[in-house]
């Protein structure tokens, strides 16, 4: 029998029971459709997160409290628990930015945050406060759509003034333009808006448009506390250039090191380059997808079960016909091939629908997202297509070898007399 010949035959074995074949076929489709749906997710989240990442720049540099054994990390306040950690200051901020001492830094914007209520004629919303430096946004690469960011006569002068993100100057005002010269109260307290910025998304710690901006002096003197008066949670750090960032690392925890006098191996600091947060976050994100992968594989494999069942019976009602084709000279290959080759034809024509099921799934994730203001794609990729056809091929040889040996074991003379 050749190749061609067991197609045939196995189409219009699989025709003849053509409810049976589809619902064998459904658990593979699914299968395959979960495996798409799932790595289509898992890419589309590693993109989002790692894009939003590359987003604020190739050489920008986090200094945060607390050394990597004491849990500091991205966000404000990450390592603060440490006994013996000594929290970032002013003077550190001041240190690094000595173009002697740190050749390799651009600009540095130490920050200092806490969460607050902002009012505007009857409308609250909840969100971050920063008090910050001038320096804060060419450093975060942050863009005014309307008005001014904060200058040096507003910190100089602890002014109660806020720059608003978009989306908190919507939660206020109901829009995000025309608000410059509004007075909204932050804690109680009036501040004047004298400037909204340009939406950009989620960022590495959360959304960066539900945010308010004020000067460093004013938030440190009126709305946010610290131990000591010259704290600061974390301090933003520009390298000359992408290729610069590692030596601005070594330069910066040198400078630190020397200010409170820890040794190396000891220290009670973080640096994180941009780099770091990649890697992290696509570590993350690459076991994320392996989890929904395997999850999604464990239904392929049941749809491979139903496969092998399925054949089995097969065998059964076929054993007859089995004996009198071996009678009349079928070979003992030519039965193996002619069942692997139904089994075979059940993953594909499974795989097949289910690839296009899944990118259906991703391709309506992806909608709903966009329709819910989401900047998340799911990513179909070339490596999950093969992955799941390879996947769903090996089950339907895997599960069809058992039925296959079996009805090419028959003797054909028990076979004829089988009821």
């Amino acid at each position: 029998m050749s190749f061609w010949q067991a197609v045939i035959e196995a189409l219009e074995s699989l025709n003849g029971n053509k409810m049976r074949s589809g619902l064998t076929v459904l658990g593979i489709v699914i299968g395959v459709a979960a495996v798409i749906a799932m790595l289509a997710v898992g890419n589309g989240a590693q993109a989002t997160i790692t894009g939003s990442i590359s987003d604020i720049g190739t050489n920008l540099l986090f200094v945060f409290s607390g050394g990597p054994q004491q849990g500091g990390g991205p966000g404000p306040g990450g390592g603060r628990s440490g006994s013996n950690t000594r929290p970032l200051t002013l003077g550190d901020a001041d240190a690094i930015s000595d173009p002697f001492a740190a050749p390799s830094v651009e600009a540095v914007a130490p920050v200092i945050q806490g969460n607050g209520t902002l009012a505007f004629s009857g409308e609250n919303t909840s969100t971050t406060i920063s008090g910050v430096t001038p320096l804060y946004a060419p450093v975060r690469n942050l863009q005014v759509a309307e008005g001014d960011f904060i200058n040096e006569e507003h910190l100089l002068g602890r002014m109660s003034v806020v720059v608003l993100g978009p989306e908190t100057a919507t939660a206020l005002f109901g829009h995000a333009d025309g608000v410059v010269g509004e007075t909204i109260r932050i804690e109680g307290q009036p501040f004047r808006v004298i400037g909204v910025l340009v939406a950009r998304g989620g960022g590495a710690f959360g959304s960066e448009d539900n945010a308010a901006y004020i000067p460093f002096t004013t938030a440190q003197a009126r709305l946010i506390k610290r131990s000591t008066p010259d704290r600061v949670d974390v301090i933003f750090v520009q390298a000359t250039s992408a290729d610069t960032v590692p030596q601005a690392s070594e330069e910066i925890s040198n400078i630190i090191r020397q200010r409170h006098r820890t040794p190396i191996g000891a220290d009670d600091f973080t640096v994180f380059t941009q780099q770091d947060f990649l890697q992290t976050f696509e570590t993350i994100t690459g076991v994320l997808t392996i989890f929904l992968g395997g999850i999604a594989g464990i239904s392929l494999l049941v749809g491979g079960i139903g496969i092998m069942n399925i054949m089995l019976v097969s065998v059964t009602e076929r054993t007859k016909e089995i004996g009198l084709r071996k009678a009349l000279g079928a070979r003992k290959r030519d039965i193996l091939l002619q069942f692997l080759t139904e089994s075979s034809l059940l993953s594909l024509i499974g795989g097949v629908i289910g690839i296009m099921f899944g990118w259906l799934i991703a391709f309506v994730v992806g909608q709903v997202a966009t329709a819910t203001g989401n900047n998340f794609t799911p990513v179909v990729g070339t490596d999950a297509i093969l992955l799941s056809t390879s996947f769903s091929a090996i089950i339907g040889l895997f599960f069809g070898i058992y039925p296959a040996s079996r009805a090419a074991n028959l003797e054909p003379v028990e076979a004829l007399r089988y009821e």
